[in-house]
């Protein structure tokens, strides 16, 4: 360990640019990571965080919400199939809201059964609404005119509703949403288009019996429902038109710049290994093992990466601060920090292998050729 310290403190600038190139792409990493998370889960959260764990389509929806539309005969049969212990009608829509501040602002509306499932499931704060005309909503738009007690009202037609409860990670579509009961979402459609005869659900939501597999289930009612697809609530999420493009976008970028971080600590201390072989190779001679030689390289390793690490997260936490606003919530999640610098850290060790078959293969005897410095060839 001290011939590892000692090394660094001698050449403190070449290890000291080596920290700073792996902290800005570990900060780049987490960046990255984080924007992705929170541009997700405010696009998908709505159907992430809600009860039921199947969800139901019309089949030509292809994964959109908002293109799908349920027959209530649909609804009836899906109900009616071996293994769905409740089944009930989830409603989407965008509405224009009023706040209390006068503003007009979009918003994602639910609406649910209040007793069958659709329920949001990480109530934070206050209750889940129990009677028309009441919300929760996610609590990301809290200070945005969407607190507890806040009174909103969509318009056309003026339909008043009431925030009793906020939940973490509910918004759909990156906009505020809301989640009613399915009789207040109908007087919302009607108030919003008074010449509709009838409000069809976009979903329905279902929960399995006791022992029955979300994903078995949803590919029996998707056989058996005529017109219908159904999705296991990841599936679901996954399936939202846009998703798989946005987390391949990222996960190209993210992954060069892991290949990166695996070239640049590859190559630098593959370059300072072939300039001390020399000086290792007398090590070598004078008694040194080769297991001593390559813990020495692998602290260096774990030392630099480290220091990234530690220089990284708060550069990370600061910059996702002044990314996030009002219309944009960005969070930097401690388990994706912690998944993410454990991956890095094996990954420059990984990276480090090419100095460490250098090291393995130096031979003492070589300490006596004209070659090393110092022999007597």
């Amino acid at each position: 360990m001290r011939l590892a310290l000692a090394e660094i403190r001698r050449a403190k600038l070449r290890f000291g640019l080596l920290t700073g190139a792996v902290a800005l792409l570990v900060f780049l990493i987490l960046f990255q990571q984080s924007l992705a998370g929170s541009l997700l889960g405010q696009f998908t959260g709505g159907l992430e965080n809600q009860s039921a764990s199947v969800l139901v389509y019309n089949v030509d929806a292809r994964g959109s919400v908002e293109a799908s539309r349920i027959l209530p005969s649909q609804l009836e049969a899906v109900a009616a199939i071996d293994g769905v212990a409740s089944a009930g009608p989830i409603g989407e829509s965008t509405f224009s809201a009023r706040l209390a501040s006068g503003e007009l602002q979009d918003t994602t509306v639910f609406g649910y059964e209040l007793d069958g499932p659709g329920a949001p499931t990480t109530l934070s704060e206050g209750r889940l609404p129990s009677g028309e005309g009441e919300a929760v909503a996610s609590s990301g738009d809290a200070s945005a005119g969407y607190a507890i007690g806040e009174r909103l009202r969509i318009v056309p037609g003026d339909t008043e509703i009431t925030i009793v409860g906020l939940a973490d990670g509910v918004q759909f579509n990156v906009q505020p949403t809301l989640f009613v009961s399915f009789g207040t979402f109908e007087t919302l459609v009607r108030s919003t288009n008074p010449d509709a005869t009838g409000v069809l659900a976009n979903l329905v939501g279902v929960e399995p019996t006791a022992g029955v597999d979300p994903t078995a289930l949803a590919a029996s009612i998707t056989e058996q429902v005529e017109g219908v697809e159904a999705f296991d609530r990841a599936t679901a999420v996954a399936s939202v038109p846009g998703v798989s493009s946005i987390r391949q976008s990222f996960a190209i970028i993210l992954g060069l710049a892991f290949v990166v971080v695996i070239l640049l600590t590859g190559f630098f201390f593959l370059i300072i290994t072939v300039q001390k072989i020399a000086s290792l190779t007398l090590l070598r001679a004078a008694g040194a093992s080769g297991g001593f030689l390559l813990g020495n390289l692998v602290l260096q390793v774990v030392l630099v990466i480290g220091a990234a690490i530690a220089v990284a997260v708060p550069l990370t936490v600061l910059a996702v601060s002044a990314a996030s606003s009002s219309d944009f919530s960005a969070t930097v999640e401690p388990k994706v920090v912690a998944t993410t610098s454990i991956a890095i850290m094996l990954l420059g060790v990984l990276g480090a292998v090419g100095a460490m078959r250098r090291i393995a293969r130096i031979d003492p005897a070589a300490a006596t050729t004209r070659l090393v410095g110092g022999g007597l060839a």
